[in-house]
């Protein structure tokens, strides 16, 4: 990493402290504690979202949110600013949005003259330079997001209609009746009940107004884009605005529940005519077993490729000669390999031009020239850049200055033939988002925009080390380690295991509003960061290994991390352990708490699976459980893996449990039910064990409130420095 890319992030490289280690660090010369990052240094930062180049790729318009803690809530406003490198410093912003009124999903019209965006549900206009501001429709029902064709005469409009296939309609002299009717299988989904679906509308631009449009899936009980995060990326215009394409997955209730299978769909705007792009003509899908795993069933061995799994995010070449998406194999498999698929529109052969690259395409864009495209992928706990062509030639793009980090999404600067150079967002475990533009090829890339440079600024950083450790099973697992600010190698740090979720996510560069290890480290942590089995950037075999057996070599692997530390770190406090984790993590702590021959002293589990009988109902995703455990547990046909999944579940080790444990749950969260930590923490508390239970009635699988958010934090470091400190 070049000195001026490292000044830009705020960081310094030292030597490796240990063998098989590398590391990223800031220095400072004095300790004092207001350069501690603290929780509400974490929501007084700004939050980078979606961003969009200009046609000429000399200046991008970006969103960024910040939050009011008293206010408890956000707002999020519109930036621009030029791309243009700039060696000492990054490029001044100008604010668009003039008041407190939320503006987001910018994106540049009129050859780069104009910049629409959302405001209160409407689509609006304005000049580049944010003056001129008009509101371009009146639409009774609010926009959720919009596409407008190359051309500028139609816009893609995305909105949410009534919904009654799994819930029914109350009768109209009850208007007051909160009661729910359920007659199917998705009936809710992640933290909603199911009464509405998204649909996209095809809108006339006519100069300074759009009408309401066309639903293309008028009559259709199917949603577009896809719950639960779905948006305007899963629908692309064709460069000649005469087709659409879009991501659907057409099944409702129990089908819906327990299949992955989402096609790509292309949509004629003259003759209002469909046609699916994933299957042939008159497919029949084969029968399939709802309470088994997809694995062996006929859906998922066909002759052929069938286009069983996740195919979604269409986008056409620039040329209008081939499409690519991204495209995972099997049905009811959510952490499928995701491969890029390109379909040859005038012959319909389609290749898959990233096999050599054995692990997921997070996104991608087509280069200028139609022939080559670029993704970014996780690869040994790093999001990288990489190219590939029509024929499936993978490059990674890499050098010195990048140094730690991860990439979080990518466009094309410039439209231009000529134009090489990349836009991308980027973060680390000490850095959030910010923009930076990357041209293949050459030795920099030059950081954009420094969103919270005030903050970082004034913050001591932790070191991260890279460490590899044997596993049971005589492997290599990569571990990171994060050292406290100021670090001193004389002292023993209580230290902190920290368990993925998932359970097929990476532990890579990532950056977390709640889960931020920089915010661990300055509480005087260690932390130690195992990519155990099950995570993706180590190859298929080491991701698929987890499903079937979640209490299996994953945890020894954790296990495996945790003793190399206390063995081989002198700083690492043996007897100040403790484990921490959510979702999937949540269940491993669950899990370890029964499992853990004393080596910790206290257990924090967030939305974790404790039941897993109860989980394989509860959850509103099926498709998960049957995958992950094989059969529905009342199956008398069980196969060793569901066997061994129901007999190690969590709940049945409590008479193990001997240690401290912190749980928390949202209400809302229908992933992973309420019931799961409610059960953990009355075991706990019903056996004698020091516990504690944080209930959020209004929080989803995540905590989004700005003082919910603070609460967790503080009630996350409490419980540790309580038993640990």
């Amino acid at each position: 990493m070049n000195k001026a890319i490292a000044l830009l992030l705020g960081i310094t490289l030292m030597g490796m402290p240990q063998m098989n280690a590398k590391t990223m660090t800031q220095q400072h010369t004095t300790a004092t504690s207001s350069d501690l990052m603290t929780p509400e240094d974490l929501w007084a930062m700004g939050r980078m979202g979606g961003a969009a180049a200009s046609p000429d790729g000399k200046q991008v318009v970006y969103q960024i949110t910040k939050y009011s803690v008293k206010d408890n809530k956000g707002c999020t406003k519109l930036y621009v600013q030029s791309t243009a490198a700039c060696k000492s410093s990054v490029p001044a912003a100008k604010c668009l949005t003039p008041d407190n009124v939320s503006e987001s999903d910018a994106a540049w019209i009129d050859g780069g003259k104009r910049i629409a965006f959302l405001r209160e549900g409407q689509l609006w206009a304005m000049n580049a330079e944010g003056s001129n501001r008009v509101k371009l429709t009146d639409s009774k029902i609010d926009i959720e997001g919009f596409r407008f064709s190359p051309d500028g005469t139609k816009v893609i409009l995305i909105k949410s209609l009534p919904y009654h296939g799994s819930i029914l309609k109350n009768p109209d002299d009850l208007p007051l009746a909160t009661g729910r009717l359920v007659t199917d299988m998705n009936y809710r989904h992640w933290d909603h009940y199911v009464e509405s679906i998204a649909h996209p509308f095809v809108a006339n631009v006519d100069g300074d107004k759009v009408d309401d449009g066309v639903d293309i899936l008028n009559g259709e009980p199917y949603e577009c884009p896809m719950a639960p995060f779905g948006g305007i990326e899963q629908l692309a215009w064709s460069p000649d605005s005469k087709q659409i394409a879009y991501t659907c997955r057409k099944k409702e209730g129990v089908q819906y529940a327990i299949s992955t299978d989402a096609d790509i769909y292309l949509y004629d705007i003259a003759t209002k005519t469909t046609r699916n792009l994933c299957k042939p003509e008159g497919y029949k899908e084969p029968a399939i077993d709802a309470t088994k795993s997809m694995r062996n069933q006929a859906v998922n061995h066909q002759q052929g490729d069938m286009h069983v799994g996740y195919d979604q995010n269409p986008k056409f070449s620039p040329d209008g000669n081939y499409i690519a998406w991204q495209s995972m194999a099997r049905d009811g498999y959510e952490s499928d390999r995701n491969r890029l698929c390109v379909k040859n529109l005038k012959t319909g052969e389609e290749t898959y031009v990233t096999e050599s690259f054995d692990s997921n395409v997070d996104d991608f864009c087509w280069g200028n020239d139609s022939k080559s495209l670029y993704f970014i992928g996780c690869w040994e706990a790093q999001v990288n850049l990489y190219s590939t062509n029509l024929k499936g030639e993978v490059k990674q793009w890499k050098s010195d200055d990048y140094g730690f980090g991860d990439f979080g999404s990518l466009q094309m600067l410039g439209k231009g033939v000529k134009d090489k150079s990349l836009l991308l967002t980027r973060h680390s475990m000490i850095h959030p988002d910010d923009l930076y533009v990357i041209t293949p090829g050459k030795t920099s890339m030059v950081q954009i925009t420094d969103v919270n440079k005030d903050i970082l600024d004034r913050l001591a950083k932790p070191t991260i080390q890279m460490r590899w450790v044997k596993t049971t099973d005589g492997k290599k697992e990569l571990v990171w380690i994060i050292l406290p600010p100021h670090f001193d190698a004389n002292k023993k740090y209580p230290t902190l295991l920290y368990c993925e979720g998932g359970p097929q996510s990476p532990v890579s560069q990532f950056w977390s509003y709640r889960w931020n290890f920089s915010i661990m480290a300055a509480h005087g942590y260690v932390i130690v960061a195992p990519n155990r089995r099950g995570l993706p950037g180590f190859g298929s075999e080491w991701n698929e290994e987890i499903s079937g057996d979640w209490t299996g070599q994953c945890m020894n692997d954790y296990l495996s991390a945790i003793d190399d530390a206390t063995a081989n770190l002198p700083y690492v406090d043996k007897d100040r352990l403790g484990a921490v984790g959510a979702s999937f993590g949540g269940f491993s702590v669950y899990y370890l708490a029964g499992h853990h021959d004393k080596r910790f002293k206290c257990f924090i589990a967030h939305d974790g699976a404790f039941n897993l009988e109860s989980m394989y109902t509860d959850t509103e995703e099926a498709w998960f459980s049957n995958w992950e455990y094989d059969d529905a547990y009342w199956n008398k046909d069980l196969t060793a893996n569901a066997k061994k999944t129901y007999e190690n579940s969590p709940h049945r080790f409590v008479d193990k449990w001997d240690t401290p444990i912190l749980c928390i749950h949202g209400e809302k969260d229908y992933r992973i039910n309420a019931n799961q930590g409610m059960g953990a923490f009355n075991a706990a508390r019903m056996r004698g064990i020091p516990a504690e239970l944080l209930i959020f009635p209004d929080e989803n699988h995540w905590v989004l409130k700005p003082q919910n958010g603070i609460l967790w934090q503080r009630t996350f470091f409490n419980w540790l420095d309580r038993w640990l400190k």
